[in-house]
């Protein structure tokens, strides 16, 4: 009887899987002509793998972002040279910063305070920063202001992040904190940055995707296995290293003021705060030339948990984290469903694109399925993916609408598996964007393929997902 009932419930998922994977195979035939493989798009310019060697961009590790050796290359792959580019989710500012090196304007719109802080230091590096400013930032690595301080600014800590630093690390980012207030406006930034930049190198914690990892020194359990990050630098190394590094940079480039070299004039960069959902709908039709962007995965990793230190250092409460994390795109287990037409009514028409895409209807359908026979290792998975793909599918239809005839739209994005079903966003999106606006000239394949997760492989074997670059044009 027990041998039965486990079978009753196998088959239908079985003949579920052969269903996705049927469209799937459907969806490959349409866009066959579309897929190139790129030799040239490795792992590495397609993460942040590639900025760590580049000056600038290698100052602080935002581990999501891709490289500004990627946007170069599709710059000038489709020769892109003057004009706007538009990211809607600007992240560290990669794309806008790579854009305005080829004299190119970027705009851009992020969401978290961490982001807007990178990118908002790089441009008062890039514009405003002084020989004077420039002078005072060195004394910083020689005198060490903050060990002079007997004040102390208390550091605002989340329940995620209690106890990450070792106490005496504690006390000095505290006199940091005050130290720097006696500096002016523009070095007090890039102060500020140069302590965002080294928080999880003096901490007990390592960023995982999905969460922070804690270093069993911190005193607290988490997991089977106690994890050791290895060597946890001390403030005074890590702070004199990252200003030495953005001086170093700084000379190299030859001057102050010309933080990005170039051989043409420099472009502008502007930068929105907020979500692109909030924001897409206010900017004018037809303003760009190209978009160049990459979304968050539809992979469960929570921004707002793995940059939790830094959000904490930027003095986010307890509730703003909530509700940062809620404006987010669907991207993890606790985002709540959005009410999409009461933020923008004109976005009707992409949700009902949505609707009808047969593919994701199935995947749904299945993941809805699975949910309720309990096989899940988290019930919110269903409610993530239907979010992040009627979310995107609004994003999609706000890219057309903003960009300007024949303009280029270039994303970064990753396939993904839950409970066996292969989620093929490279192609659903696509698809969607066929129906919004977009004529989808390639979708170019890395060589290497991303493996799925060791639970995935155990229960239904290992497959490799694809990792893309979308190239669509605007109709």
């Amino acid at each position: 009887m027990l041998t039965l009932s486990k079978n009753v419930k196998v088959l239908p998922q079985k003949t579920a899987l052969i269903e996705i994977e049927h469209l799937d195979q459907d969806l490959y035939h349409h866009f066959n002509d579309k897929f190139h493989l790129d030799s040239a798009l490795s792992r590495s310019i397609v993460s942040f793998q590639d900025n760590k060697t580049r000056e600038v961009y290698r100052w602080y590790k935002f581990k999501e972002a891709f490289s500004a050796s990627l946007v170069e290359y599709l710059l000038e792959k489709y020769k892109i040279v003057s004009g706007t580019i538009l990211d809607p989710f600007a992240g560290s500012g990669t794309a806008l910063f790579a854009a305005i090196a080829k004299g190119i304007n970027a705009d851009g719109i992020e969401l978290l305070p961490t982001g807007q802080q990178i990118i908002n230091t790089k441009k008062i590096l890039a514009l405003e920063f002084t020989k004077d400013d420039f002078n005072i930032l060195k004394r910083w690595v020689f005198e060490h202001p903050w060990k002079k301080s007997e004040l102390r600014i208390p550091l605002n800590e989340l329940r995620i992040t209690k106890g990450a630093y070792p106490e005496q690390t504690k006390e000095a980012i505290e006199k940091y904190l005050c130290a720097y207030e006696q500096v002016n406006k523009r070095v007090r930034t890039v102060l500020r940055f140069v302590l965002l930049c080294i928080l999880e190198s003096v901490s007990y914690t390592r960023k995982d995707g999905q969460y922070l990892r804690w270093d069993y020194r911190s005193g607290r359990r988490q997991g089977k296995k106690p994890f050791n990050k290895g060597t946890i630098l001390s403030f005074e190394k890590a702070t004199c290293d990252k200003i030495d590094e953005i001086v170093f940079d700084l000379q190299t480039r030859g001057k102050q003021k010309a933080l990005f070299t170039s051989k043409h004039p420099h472009g502008t960069i502007n930068l929105y705060s907020g979500s692109c959902l909030d924001i897409l709908p206010t900017i004018p039709t037809g303003m760009y030339d190209a978009i160049v962007t990459s979304p968050p995965y539809c992979n469960r990793y929570d921004y707002t948990r793995t940059y939790a230190l830094e959000l904490a250092l930027q003095g986010i409460s307890e509730l703003e984290l909530v509700h940062l994390r809620q404006q987010m795109l669907s991207c993890t287990v606790e985002n709540r469903a959005k009410d999409l037409l009461r933020i923008n009514p004109q976005w009707r028409k992409a949700i009902t694109v949505a609707d009808h895409q047969e593919l994701l209807q199935s995947i749904l359908k299945y993941l809805d399925d699975q949910k309720a026979q309990g096989m899940l290792n988290n019930n919110g998975i269903p409610r993530m993916v239907r979010g992040y793909f009627y979310e995107m599918a609004c994003v999609v239809a706000e890219c057309a609408r903003v960009m300007k005839p024949n303009a280029l739209l270039f994303m970064v994005n990753d396939n993904v598996r839950y409970a066996g079903a292969g989620i093929s966003v490279d192609m659903i999106l696509s698809n969607i964007a066929e129906k919004l606006g977009f004529h989808v000239e390639n979708i170019l394949i890395l060589p290497t393929g991303k493996g799925n997760s060791s639970q995935q492989m155990g229960e239904y074997g290992r497959k490799l997902l694809r990792k893309c670059v979308y190239v669509w044009r605007k109709i």
